[in-house]
């Protein structure tokens, strides 16, 4: 727990003090993770945790700080490394996002001076986790006599060639008994604004509008092109950075597995193989879980072409002046007149289904000696099929004197219920849609199918499927 502050601080608790009057004041809130007890307290919201010996349980430990937005760690563990790589952990299990974290590496002393613990700390910047954090300061002991103990404050160099980046940086020296620094400079320097050529490793794979890879140099002198790749270029002019294609052109998007691994673009970022992740990616709820979004850059819509409407062969023409509703009301219409007529000859089936039939396609019926019941079932019949034939006189008229075609899949309804496939060569098509629950929605991904370009290509000669497309704001 933290305690209120005694009389006599341990000198590393007054160097403490002195970095939060200048660089933790206005932190969001801090955490302190200490194997030992600090005695100190600091006038903003902050949380003090005796990390676990597990690195699973530092996780977890972790994981509910970062969530509520606390960036910024002083840290003093026997083993720092445990911390770092919880802390990448954390970085990717979470939903909060932070660029300006801070991170404060404090020497494990043990009650008395030990040079060991300096070499334990400058390992810290050589792992692969500390080269994604810019603002990550050391506290190194370095001299233990009479007066007090002298600390150096160190970082990594960060930017600059690859060979440097993990190269410590010494920035100031404080002294234990004169509370002051030496040089009073800057000791969280790294400054995105100017990268100093550093690397900036970009996944892509080629997909116009946006990505073009591999072009004639003659053309293109960087051998890229596209929207997209401009933004990142012109980035890397404002912040001088060395852009390093990471070509995805196999695995496209990519995927993102359970177990914080993927391929392709999107896999690409979560296992650190790229910085930066391009060619057409929209917010998708799964992949926002493990990786940081921009903000857009332009907006897209996914349409589809389908395949157009062909003319009705002749053959169905003599069907279409009534809808199928429509002729089973007139078979029922044939079914049940034949069965009042059957009942009013007195059961009688004499020519009985052969007269309904005539007098429904306005043919003549003559019956001298017919009874009322029966000449009033005939009557009806006649009415019946007077506005039934000049009905369908009229319809199939129409039918033959305009073209009809095949109805048009104009919506995702008609899609749907054509039941027709429709895809691409890869899912990230429909990723905005596969949380929906909306079951025209859910049936809609149900039909999407993914093919090899060659594959898509044979079908598109069948009128067998729909092709994903994406339109561009201007209508492309």
């Amino acid at each position: 727990m933290l305690l209120l502050p005694n009389l006599t601080l341990l000198p590393i608790e007054n160097l403490f003090y002195a970095l939060f009057d200048r660089y933790l004041h206005t932190s969001i809130c801090l955490t302190f993770i200490s194997e030992i007890p600090l005695y100190v307290q600091v006038a903003i919201s902050f949380t003090f945790l005796v990390p676990k010996n597990t690195t699973e349980g530092l996780i977890y430990q972790i994981l509910p700080i970062s969530e509520m937005g606390c960036s910024d760690y002083i840290v003093l563990m026997r083993h720092p490394e445990d911390f770092m790589v919880a802390f990448e952990k954390v970085v990717h299990m979470g939903n909060t996002r932070r660029s300006d974290r801070k991170i404060i590496l404090l020497p494990y002393l043990e009650g008395s001076f030990n040079s060991n613990c300096s070499t334990d700390l400058l390992d810290i910047l050589s792992m692969k986790e500390s080269s994604f954090v810019a603002n990550v300061l050391l506290v190194l002991p370095v001299e233990d006599h009479m007066e007090g103990i002298l600390f150096d404050l160190v970082t990594h160099k960060y930017v600059g060639l690859d060979s440097e980046v993990h190269q410590p940086l010494y920035l100031d020296r404080w002294n234990s008994i004169t509370k002051a620094f030496e040089k009073n400079v800057n000791l969280f320097p790294n400054d995105i604004r100017n990268l100093q050529g550093k690397t900036v490793r970009v996944g892509c794979f080629t997909y116009k509008p946006y990505v073009l890879l591999n072009l004639d140099t003659a053309i293109s002198p960087l051998d890229r092109d596209g929207m997209e790749m401009r933004i990142i270029d012109e980035f890397c002019r404002w912040v001088n950075c060395t852009v390093e294609v990471v070509n995805e052109e196999e695995g496209q998007w990519g995927e993102l597995y359970d177990n914080q691994t993927g391929i392709g673009v999107i896999g690409s970022v979560v296992e650190d193989r790229a910085d930066f992740g391009i060619s057409a990616l929209y917010s998708w709820y799964e992949e926002y879980r493990m990786l940081d979004f921009s903000v857009a850059g332009v907006r897209t819509a996914i349409t589809c072409l389908a395949p157009s409407p062909r003319l009705l062969p002749s053959w169905e023409l003599p069907f279409l002046p009534f809808s199928w509703y429509m002729w089973y009301a007139v078979i029922l219409t044939f079914f049940f007149a034949s069965i009042g007529l059957i009942i009013a000859k007195r059961c009688s089936t004499d020519q009985v289904f052969l007269t309904v039939f005539g007098i429904l396609i306005s043919q003549s019926h003559y019956s001298a000696d017919s009874t009322w019941k029966v000449r009033r079932v005939t009557g009806w019949l006649l009415i019946t099929g007077l506005i039934l034939a000049s009905a369908y006189g009229g319809g199939l008229a129409s039918s033959f004197t305009i073209p009809k075609y095949e109805p048009s899949i104009d919506t995702v309804q008609d899609l749907v219920d054509r039941k027709l496939e429709w895809g691409a060569t890869h899912d990230a098509w429909i990723f905005s849609l596969t949380l929906s629950k909306q079951p025209l929605v859910k049936q809609l991904v149900s039909q999407f199918k993914t093919y090899t370009f060659d594959e898509l290509k044979k079908k598109s000669f069948t009128r067998s499927m729909a092709y994903s497309i994406e339109k561009l704001p201007a209508g492309k």
